[in-house]
């Protein structure tokens, strides 16, 4: 076992590959293989379809003489998979295609429609000669449509060059960037007008004029000034006396009285008195 592992093997010097004995195959030899339909078929013996990508285990051989600009041509043998009758088809390099032999048939067949109305118009050509220049004049107005449709689809695809990619994402940016500076402008108005509020509030004076300020205290009702102004109203109440002072202010009226009465009568005695020396 050892000896069929080595890469090099050794080759004595009067070894001749031509006397080697070289099996005989036929040329025609058929290898199973697993494949899939390349179209859609329809058995002649049962009318059952067989659809496209249908696996089968199929047999292949090489058509003899059969070739095309020096391919070979290969033809496969396979079955239907409800009678079992046999089904052949070959490749068709010419067409780039497959060509069903016998057992079946194709469903649609694109070249076919093309091969016949080729060869009707090359009968009708043949015979006369206004039907072949009638045909040369549908095949000149047929090119004429071809050409100005594809000046149309180049317009188009010149017209969708200029706008680019990168144009198109720098304007995106700058929109979003005059988004953001409104946003943020926004912002800083409605920051600043509550910072005014805020201010005028703390330093109700402030915000008003100088001669104003007297006209704004106007109003008093039972101790209770009203500062009032266009932007802010502020309201001063004044606070009673306590107790005390007032029974202190009640005792010494008293005392004043007695004062005042005193004096009065010492002014009248002096007078009196002063009268009397007068008339002595």
């Amino acid at each position: 076992m050892g000896e069929r592992k080595v890469l090099n093997k050794y080759y004595p010097p009067d070894f001749d590959p031509a006397k080697i004995p070289r099996r005989q195959q036929p040329k025609n030899k058929q290898f199973t293989i697993r494949n899939m339909l390349p179209m859609s078929i329809r058995c002649t013996t049962c009318g059952n379809y067989m659809y496209k990508g249908t696996k089968f285990n199929m047999r292949k051989e090489k058509a003899i003489r059969e070739t095309y600009l020096g391919i070979p041509v290969f033809r496969f043998y396979t079955k239907c998979n409800k009678c079992s009758a046999e089904i052949t088809f070959k490749t068709d390099p010419q067409n780039s295609d497959y060509a069903l032999e016998c057992g079946a048939t194709r469903n649609f067949e694109p070249w076919r429609a093309e091969d016949e109305e080729k060869r009707k118009r090359n009968i009708d050509d043949m015979g006369d000669a206004m039907k072949s220049l009638e045909n040369r004049c549908l095949d000149s107005k047929r090119e004429l449509d071809n050409l100005v449709a594809l000046d149309d689809i180049m317009c188009m695809n010149s017209r969708h060059e200029r706008v680019s990619v990168d144009s198109t994402l720098e304007a995106l940016q700058q929109k979003n960037e005059a988004n953001e500076r409104k946003l943020e402008e926004e912002d800083e108005a409605l920051i600043e007008s509550r910072r005014k509020l805020s201010t005028e509030l703390r330093n109700p004076s402030d915000s008003l004029p100088k001669g104003s300020v007297r006209d704004s205290f106007k109003s008093r009702n039972n101790g209770k000034f009203i500062l009032k102004s266009s932007s802010v109203t502020v309201s001063i109440l004044k606070k009673p006396l306590p107790d005390s002072n007032s029974n202190k202010a009640g005792k010494e009226e008293p005392k004043n009285q007695e004062a005042g009465s005193i004096a009065s009568s010492g002014l009248q005695s002096l007078c009196q008195q002063y009268g009397s020396n007068e008339d002595d």
